[in-house]
């Protein structure tokens, strides 16, 4: 008589629930999670923001302001909003440069292959964004990441996606400027972005 056997699970993955993006919706369609809750889904799991300090802030501000005078209608400059990376993810980065679309993402969320540059500002998450955002948004082809690093005062550009990471990273320090790939025209002074 043959027996079936279960395949093994490590404790970890018998331990956490992991949620696809579609589950995450319809959380959210029925009101349990609600628009002030402070999530985001990543890797399946639904993880608590950090709060936004006032540096933290400011830089958002700084960027969302010079990209959107920069950029015009060129692109769409998408604050703190969801880009949707299926299967478990729906992250919210600090800013998106997004593709112009005639819609304007009105029936869905932006994917990865709408994303010109996602940038995330970190001070006391800046170990979560490096070590779990950035390896998911290289995986998930997003073409280039800046992690505004406002621990250690440096400007990571992250670009050349695989599905292992970035292959190409360089920390810029103050007195350095930045462009992004897809708007070389566009400079940034770093020292501005980490005040």
């Amino acid at each position: 008589m043959a027996t079936t056997v279960a395949p093994r699970t490590d404790q970890a993955e018998r331990d956490h629930w992991r949620f696809s993006l579609e589950d995450y919706h319809r959380m959210i369609d029925a009101g349990i999670l609600k628009g002030d809750d402070r999530v985001e889904l990543i890797d399946g799991e639904i993880l608590k923001m950090s709060p936004i300090g006032s540096r933290h802030a400011t830089s958002v501000r700084e960027l969302n302001t010079r990209f959107t005078i920069a950029l015009g209608d060129r692109a769409i400059v998408s604050p703190q909003n969801p880009v949707s990376v299926r299967p478990r993810s729906e992250p919210q980065p600090d800013i998106a440069i997004l593709a112009a679309r005639k819609h304007k993402y009105r029936k869905a969320h932006p994917e990865p292959g709408d994303v010109l540059l996602m940038i995330e500002v970190a001070d006391s998450s800046v170990r979560f964004d490096r070590n779990r955002k950035l390896p998911l948004y290289a995986s998930s082809g997003i073409v280039e990441t800046w992690l505004v690093d406002l621990v250690h005062n440096v400007v990571v550009v992250a670009t050349e996606p695989t599905a292992d990471g970035y292959t190409n990273i360089v920390e810029h320090k103050p007195g350095a400027t930045i462009a992004p790939a897809a708007f070389p025209d566009i400079t940034v002074d770093v020292a501005e972005l980490l005040r």
